[in-house]
């Protein structure tokens, strides 16, 4: 299903942790006996033990015992932490009985503190009479979750019901829409759904759980026996067979017809001589390994990502676009055309692209990108990636980015604005060149015009404030984004912050240390013995600038750039308006921003929300 990997993504977030944990102290409330009886595929957590597959699937079998335990007790999450280590001893002891080394649960299971109940986690909600007042009393997960869900079809509309109670969530707990994806999840699966956490089919649906082959082998046993005692029918009833096969043939011929000409249509509107080659999705399903789970390697609001190979060898990443009753057709061919228009090295290019339509699957759209083996500039930086950019690495990979947007603010006439600069949006070939990638919200101007009007459309946290407030889009709000990924990469920071002080926004929290002459404290620790110190300072004066509030005060991509390579000077810095964290600036962006939508990203899905990509 190309919407199970994202739970398997969020549970794994949702159960990270400390390894160490105190003693049990009570009993575990949940019945873990389905741990030895439930066909779940254990392949990957034996020797040779492939670690991140073996903890996706050990979470969603863990996340079944807490759907159950909501289904009983009408509560999300465990009563305490002592009651939550007892169910993770447990847990050890029921995997110990398959032969799987119990080790696997600490590193997998990290912090027995996230299982436990905390009304701060998703809008105050603890119990399912809080979820009722938040969300009402049938929601789209009600209408959508509640019957059998083996078809790819009825998995999918139960799958975007979640991503819908989400956003509606979001509007009452911006900073928390993770944690309601998860309740969301539990609640489908423990409460709305009538076959239960136990089921086989649902749980590989909503839970994204890998079964067993020897539970397909048996369904594959019940088909032939079906269709041996079909076989038995002779006389009329095989006739009457017949005649209905015929006729469902004929009308599939006329349906694939009438998709075919859509799919041209789809192939007209886009510009000739693009350059994109068009895949058949034969090619994309053989190169995906028909797009295998264990393929996957990003999960996002608008699309999800594989990696593949094709037939010569080469590795690409196929991108399936989602949102497509939404988004339309309109949208996917400005986006090729906007996407094969640029020739850069440090912009991620097209190779091809995909469209097909099916009587039961649907329309699907697809982009196809040369594979970038180090990821994103996220992961990079994140806890869990490499982390261990050196000081050359990050100062080129700030230039490369900034000659990238120079390319499509100068190069390309009309300009064309990303309005999506991220650290997620940021990817790595194999040599560690930086290359500007996901043009889903792109757009290009016109000439002679100062700036654009449009809906605002972006990732909160890089918004340049003028953007977000106004609408107001020009080459300065690239600008804006880019300095912000300076400072990422300057100081390892994310660009929202609550844990390590104070002040959230990254900017805030630079301007602070440079106008008090700390600049040296902005450097991440990982690097600040590696470099120049005044080139590093550079660095980060540069990015503070760029990320300046007002839009007159910020440079351009080109000035910026020279800046960088030292051939002008660094104005002094000058003073700021309000501080972007601070909470009436922070209250009106959102009250003008428009609605939200989760998980917008390429490789990767961010924690931080993203605006509407209207």
């Amino acid at each position: 299903m190309v919407h199970s990997q994202s739970i398997f993504f969020f549970l794994f977030t949702f159960f990270i942790a400390s390894h160490a944990a105190p003693p049990a102290v009570e009993s575990c409330p949940m019945d873990l006996s389905y741990v030895e009886t439930f066909p779940w595929d254990t392949s990957t957590c034996r020797d040779p033990i492939d670690s991140e597959h073996c903890c996706q699937s050990l979470l969603s079998l863990f996340g079944i015992g807490l759907a159950k335990h909501l289904k009983e007790t009408s509560i999300f999450q465990l009563p305490s932490e002592n009651i939550s280590t007892a169910c993770l001893q447990d847990f050890k002891l029921k995997l110990s009985s398959l032969k799987i080394q119990p080790s696997l649960v600490p590193s997998c299971f990290q912090n027995s503190t996230q299982f436990v109940t905390n009304t701060s986690s998703c809008a105050g909600i603890s119990n399912i009479t809080d979820w009722k007042q938040k969300v009402g009393m049938l929601s789209p997960l009600d209408t959508s979750c509640n019957g059998d869900l083996s078809s790819e079809t009825s998995c999918n509309i139960c799958t975007e019901a979640g991503f819908k109670v989400t956003a509606q969530l979001r509007t009452v707990a911006p900073k928390n829409s993770t944690k309601c994806f998860y309740y969301s999840v539990l609640y489908a699966i423990g409460i709305v759904n009538q076959f239960g956490p136990t089921d086989p089919v649902t749980a590989g649906c909503i839970l994204g759980m890998a079964l067993s082959s020897k539970g397909s082998s048996n369904n594959r046993k019940i088909l032939k026996l079906v269709f041996g005692l079909l076989g038995a029918v002779v006389g009329v009833i095989l006739a009457f067979v017949l005649i209905v096969m015929y006729r469902k043939w004929n009308k599939m011929r006329r349906e694939n017809l009438y998709h075919r000409s859509v799919e041209n249509s789809v192939r007209d509107s886009v510009l000739p001589n693009t350059g994109a080659k068009w895949f058949h999705i034969s090619e994309l399903e053989k190169a995906t390994n028909k797009f295998s789970q264990k393929n996957m390697i990003g999960q996002g609001g608008d699309g999800v990502v594989y990696k593949g190979t094709l037939s010569d060898g080469t590795l690409v990443a196929v991108k399936e676009i989602f949102d497509l009753e939404t988004r339309g057709d309109e949208e996917f061919c400005y986006e090729v055309e906007i996407i094969s228009k640029i020739k850069h090295r440090n912009l991620l290019a097209l190779r091809g692209c995909c469209v097909t339509s099916h009587s039961v699957k649907g329309k699907r759209r697809f982009l196809v990108y040369d594979y970038m083996p180090n990821g994103s500039l996220s992961y990079q930086l994140s806890i869990n990636g490499a982390n261990k950019l050196t000081w050359p690495q990050r100062k080129n990979i700030i230039l490369d980015v900034a000659k990238g947007l120079a390319y499509l603010h100068y190069e390309i006439k009309p300009p064309i604005f990303h309005r999506d600069i991220k650290a997620t949006n940021i990817l790595l070939d194999s040599k560690m060149k930086a290359k500007v990638a996901d043009f889903g919200l792109a757009k290009q101007g016109n000439e002679g015009q100062s700036h654009l009007t449009t809906r605002v459309a972006g990732t909160y946290g890089y918004l340049a404030p003028e953007y977000a407030l106004y609408g107001q889009l020009t080459e300065k709000s690239d600008v804006y984004s880019f300095g912000i990924v300076i400072l990422e990469v300057m100081s390892g920071r994310k660009v929202l912050d609550t844990m390590n002080s104070p002040v959230v926004l990254i900017t805030d929290w630079a301007w602070t240390l440079a106008k008090t002459g700390k600049v040296d404290e902005i450097f991440d620790e990982a690097v600040k013995d590696e470099g120049p110190e005044k080139i590093m300072e550079r660095f980060v004066l540069v990015g503070i600038l760029c990320a300046h509030a007002m839009v007159a005060l910020r440079p351009t991509i080109a000035e910026a750039l020279k800046m960088l390579e030292g051939d002008i000077d660094i104005p002094n810095l000058p003073d700021r308006p309000v501080p972007l964290g601070h909470e009436s600036f922070q209250s009106s962006l959102l009250q003008g921003s428009g609605r939200t939508t989760p998980y917008t990203s390429f490789y990767s899905t961010s924690n931080i929300s993203t605006i509407s990509r209207n």
